[in-house]
């Protein structure tokens, strides 16, 4: 007797071990082709709503850790006779009638048997509908043994999970550039995809598909304080300041994830093609802060292009917390899979030596960590460290896990004159030169090979050669402000003319020892696009007053 009580009860344990149901929200499925109103398809309290067009598949993905039986039934509704839809699972289709009702009916759609694990996806189809409207889906059910330990998204984000790599540093490493390379898998140029590339404490710098009609290069840099949402309740002096941005790059304040400064150039960027970036950190310890440049390298011009110059206000700091990431910003196509490759990794250090960065650490956002999303992975292929994320695939990476890459000992050569808005800025620069010369705020004798001078005082002396060690005393003003840069104040500085920027070369030689002279050096005779000093920005036109001491062979 109690033999046949404990069989009785194991058996009556063996049916409850397989009668685990699931619950999928219908908010958290995705239509397929996705379209701009798709997001208006779903909600928290209706589940799948407005569903209209029957070329429009919906999905579903779950992923089942145990083969076995999978019971499926289906919470839905339409008002009006006639509605039938399809499901499928695993190449096993069902079609049903959709029963009249305004309010919710749950109906049984039928079983079959899951033979392994891993991710699964539910296609549902309208076949054929009565009305506007396809139907209703408020949640779907899932049960039998199949059913037992299933992983589904049950949350209203439906993106997929953020993925990130870092690259360590020592602490007492002072970097002043961080140059990275970053190629767009083919296919996986998808619109709410964002590709970071040169990330750090401060900010992050990538590119991004905005619209089906649109791609951005993207630079910004977060303001101090703790301000999450709304930059309006920012103070002043924790903002971020605009210091340059390039031609047809856009800049303004942004807020809703942290506050900051946000820099745009639309750019038609492309998949399976390599693109470079640079980020380089001025600091500027007397006031505390950091002037953060972002620098982007058109291929088909081979050249530079300024993306933007932005001051940080409490920081003081070099470049700190690199690091890279894959993000899908929007979650109507988070079931697609999204992938890049990130190759040749170099920082510059303070004392101008670069290094190769060849190590990385793999770590996910919050979606990742809550288990909410759990396809994602990276790794190193072909000598590049990738990241991807989506496409409801087996992850291949744990958070933490180490990835090593082989060196290239390929450093970046960055040729500041190659500026990619050189034509517009020359010609932005002469129209301003010209400007000054009329309103009188400057004057000038003439003009050579693009710098304008003015003789102030004749010299008695021989002119200057290119090849001649000058000794002189000098003054640095900017057209814009006429602010003193710089100056020699207690004794005269001493260079070799040939090691100077191109605007003295020029205009030096123009003045005799024992001479003044005036020179207005438009910025790609003088330092381009570089942010050389925390006092003046990329593009800067310099006025340099000069007086000649001497001269020496």
């Amino acid at each position: 007797m109690y033999r046949f009580h404990l069989i009785s009860w194991l058996l009556l344990l063996s049916v409850f071990s397989t009668a685990q149901t699931t619950i999928i929200p219908g908010f958290t499925g995705y239509a397929v082709p996705t379209e701009d109103d798709s997001k208006n398809m779903f909600s928290e309290t209706n589940g799948l709503q407005n569903w209209k067009n029957t070329n429009q598949k919906i999905n579903y993905y779950f992923r089942i850790s145990k083969p076995g039986l999978l019971n499926i039934k289906i919470n839905i509704r339409n008002a009006v006779k006639g509605s039938v839809l399809t499901l499928m699972v695993s190449n096993k289709i069902f079609k049903f009638s959709v029963p009249v009702s305004k309010s919710f009916k749950k109906i049984n759609v039928g079983s079959l048997i899951i033979n392994d694990s891993g991710f699964y996806h539910m296609n549902i189809s309208g076949y054929n509908h009565a009305n506007s409207t396809i139907s209703d889906i408020q949640s779907i059910e899932l049960s039998g043994a199949a059913a037992d330990g299933i992983r589904t998204n049950s949350k209203p984000r439906k993106n997929a999970a953020s993925v990130h790599l870092r690259y360590p540093l020592e602490d007492t490493i002072k970097v002043l550039s961080f140059y990275n390379e970053i190629t767009i898998s083919e296919g996986a140029d998808i619109i709410h995809s964002y590709y970071m590339a040169c990330g750090f404490a401060r900010g992050y710098f990538g590119i991004q598909v905005n619209s089906p009609n649109e791609r951005r290069v993207i630079f910004s840099v977060w303001d101090a304080g703790k301000e999450a949402l709304d930059r309006n309740k920012v103070a002043d002096s924790n903002k971020v300041q605009i210091i340059a941005k390039g031609e047809n790059v856009f800049a303004d304040g942004f807020g809703n994830e942290g506050t900051g400064g946000h820099s745009h150039f639309v750019y038609n960027w492309k998949a399976g093609t390599t693109y470079k970036m640079l980020v380089t950190a001025l600091i500027d310890s007397a006031n505390n802060a950091t002037i953060y440049t972002g620098y982007f390298y058109i291929p088909e011009l081979q050249r530079w292009k300024l993306i933007a110059s932005f001051k940080a206000p409490y920081d003081g700091k070099s470049l700190r917390n690199l690091y890279s990431f894959n993000e899908n910003f929007v979650g109507v196509n988070g079931q697609l899979e999204r992938k890049a490759m990130f190759g040749n990794q170099w920082i510059q250090i303070d004392n101008g030596r670069w290094i190769e960065l060849t190590k990385s650490t793999f770590s996910f956002d919050a979606t990742g960590k809550a288990g909410d999303r759990i396809d994602y992975g990276g790794g190193v292929s072909n000598g590049q460290f990738y990241l991807w994320n989506g496409g409801f695939k087996e992850a291949n990476a744990k958070f933490g896990d180490e990835f090593n890459r082989i060196a290239t000992n390929s450093r970046p050569l960055i040729d500041w004159f190659k500026n990619a808005d050189s034509l517009a800025l020359a010609q932005k620069e002469e129209a301003l030169i010209n400007e000054a010369i009329q309103s009188k705020k400057i004057d000038t004798t003439g003009i050579k090979n693009g710098v304008y001078y003015q003789i102030l005082k004749e010299g008695l002396g021989a002119f200057v050669k290119l090849t001649d060690t000058v000794t002189l005393n000098y003054k640095l003003t900017l057209l814009v402000d006429g602010k003193i840069i710089e100056e020699t104040k207690d004794k005269p500085a001493t260079f070799p003319l040939s090691r100077l920027i191109k605007g003295w070369q020029i205009g030096v030689p123009l003045c005799k020892v024992g001479g003044k002279i005036k020179l207005i050096i438009p910025s790609a005779l003088a330092y381009s696009m570089r942010s050389r000093s925390k006092d003046f920005p990329p593009n800067s036109i310099l006025v340099f007053e000069i007086e000649v001491i001497n001269t020496k062979s």
